[in-house]
């Protein structure tokens, strides 16, 4: 398809991280569903555990931030999603960067590597 519109890739960026680092920072998410507010257990924990910190109303947590279901979706990512990797890899285009680092840290990986 890039081919016929005369581009190519030249660089393909994989976020890796740790499945446990992944279920760590997805299971302990939760929002206040009326205002969006979000939450986490363990990185910006609300002052009342599972209470909104402006209204008290009680938070939730997304059905697809449960364990059970990340653990499909990481299944499924890695039957499907590691070949490509691989085959980028091989290719020479491919640039792992750590997503377990903090946001700032790796917005810089990704600027250097696409410098």
């Amino acid at each position: 398809m890039l081919e016929k519109q005369g581009a190519k890739i030249d660089k393909v960026l994989d976020f890796a991280i740790d499945d446990s680092i992944l279920e760590e920072r997805i299971t302990g998410r939760w929002i206040h569903p009326s205002s969006g507010r979000s939450y986490h257990t363990k990185f910006a924990p609300p002052k009342v555990a599972g209470l909104d910190d402006v209204t008290g109303e009680p938070l939730i947590q997304r059905k697809d931030d449960t364990a059970e279901v990340l653990k499909s979706r990481l299944d499924a990512f890695h039957r499907q999603t590691e070949p490509v990797i691989d085959y980028y890899a091989k290719k020479g285009v491919l640039a792992q960067l750590h997503a377990e680092k903090p946001p700032k840290e790796v917005t810089a990986e990704v600027l250097k590597v696409l410098s």
